[in-house]
């Protein structure tokens, strides 16, 4: 067959490729970027499901707009009021299927072949995929514990005059980083300065385990004049609520919207109504403190349980920030001692062990830095958590 060009520039996924060395019997994975399935609010959603049949049975299972059901517009963004984005219409979001819908469309809207478009080293891989699909040529900007570089982000954005630059500023995948609060003001100003779409990503902002993280880009740009119009913010209630029911949401200009609601009629039509009403009826019917205080909790234990472990069982062979929130740590191996310095070496010692992770390499979009790895500590219990961290050690040759 005569494949699109346009494929020429994208590989499968490699995590997706990990997943099928998982099906080894007893094997601990932090492999997943996923959240806990036993944590999901099951008869909540089962009664907002009820609810919607009940209060909207034809829109929720007939064709919709494109931009989403008004109920649910309305209810996302009373939720983004919640957490201060407070100017925030339901006109100014549409829904899509998943955020990752949203950077699919912006790749549609936006990149042009050659376009530069500026991420974080690293970075989401599926963002490294779609945008490449499109034919950007990716630009990384460092990375250290307080997020995404500033200071270099400037000098990159004067060097390449990007298309846009992609963010994940709270609890990154697979970073763990949270951008400063100093930083963030710092990334609406340049903005504005510059001219130079930022977007957000923020999937995980609401998974924070002790104090909340700074504000949001979104809800900053209130104090910044003149940064909304520079700003895109990609929401999803996947790891708050349930993957499996695909909503997302993108914030943007007029002009944007506009073309990702004409691009989305291409590739869907709209997001499955039910899934939409359900999720309307689920937030409208107050359950969603009380599910993210639950699920903090218990994650907030996990990645303490985590943190430890790799501290008293790997010591100075792994160098980490212990994470504020999210669901990963992001760890890079020292190569102390000689030990192994190499992720994906040491992933396929750590498989034949027993436990699972992603090597860090391919979230990088240049430059890989093949020492570093992705742990996940969202689905496995505490217990398992050090069982798994004492694996990694015999892997290493701690054990």
């Amino acid at each position: 067959m005569r494949f699109a060009d346009r494929l020429n520039n994208v590989e499968t996924s490699a995590i997706r490729e990990l997943f099928k060395l998982l099906g080894k019997p007893g094997i601990i994975s932090f492999a997943g970027g996923f959240p806990d399935a036993a944590l999901f609010d099951v008869d909540g959603i089962r009664e907002a499901t009820l609810a919607a049949l009940a209060a909207h049975p034809g829109a929720a299972l007939q064709y919709g707009a494109t931009e989403g059901f008004d109920p649910l517009r309305e209810q996302l963004a009373a939720f983004m009021a919640s957490k201060g984005a407070i100017e925030v219409a339901p006109s100014d979001l549409i829904v899509t299927t998943g955020s990752q819908q949203a950077l699919d469309l912006l790749g549609k809207t936006l990149i042009s072949p050659g376009d530069k478009v500026i991420v974080e080293g690293p970075t989401f891989l599926a963002t490294i995929q779609c945008f490449r699909l499109y034919g950007a040529e990716l630009i990384t900007v460092p990375m250290d514990g307080q997020g995404a570089d500033v200071d270099a982000l400037e000098c990159l954005i004067a060097q390449h005059r990007p298309k846009f630059v992609y963010l994940i500023p709270t609890f990154g995948n697979p970073s763990g980083a949270t951008l400063s609060l100093q930083r963030r003001r710092r990334v609406l100003e340049l903005a504005v300065r510059t001219r130079t779409l930022i977007v957000e990503d923020d999937p995980y902002g609401d998974l924070y385990f002790d104090a909340p993280p700074p504000p949001s880009l979104l809800a900053l740009s209130a104090e910044v004049p003149g940064s909304r119009e520079c700003l895109l913010h990609c929401g999803s209630l996947s790891k708050v609520l349930s993957p499996g029911l695909r909503v997302g949401w993108l914030i943007a200009p007029p002009a944007l919207l506009a073309k990702a609601i004409m691009c989305k009629q291409f590739s869907d039509a709209h997001t499955s109504t039910f899934a939409q009403a359900a999720a309307a009826q689920y937030l409208a019917a107050g359950r969603m403190p009380a599910a993210l205080a639950r699920v903090r909790a218990i994650y907030a234990g996990r990645a303490a349980a985590m943190v430890q472990a790799l501290r008293q069982d790997l010591g100075d062979a792994i160098d980490f920030v212990p994470p504020r929130g999210g669901l990963f740590v992001w760890a890079r191996l020292t190569g102390s001692n000689g030990r192994c310095a190499d992720g994906a070496v040491l992933a396929q010692s750590a498989i034949e062990r027993g436990v699972a992770f992603v090597p860090g390499a391919p979230f990088f979009a240049r430059d890989p830095d093949r020492a570093t790895l992705r742990l996940s500590f969202a689905t496995v219990d505490e217990d398992r958590i050090r069982e798994g961290v004492q694996r990694l050690a015999v892997a290493l040759g701690l054990g």
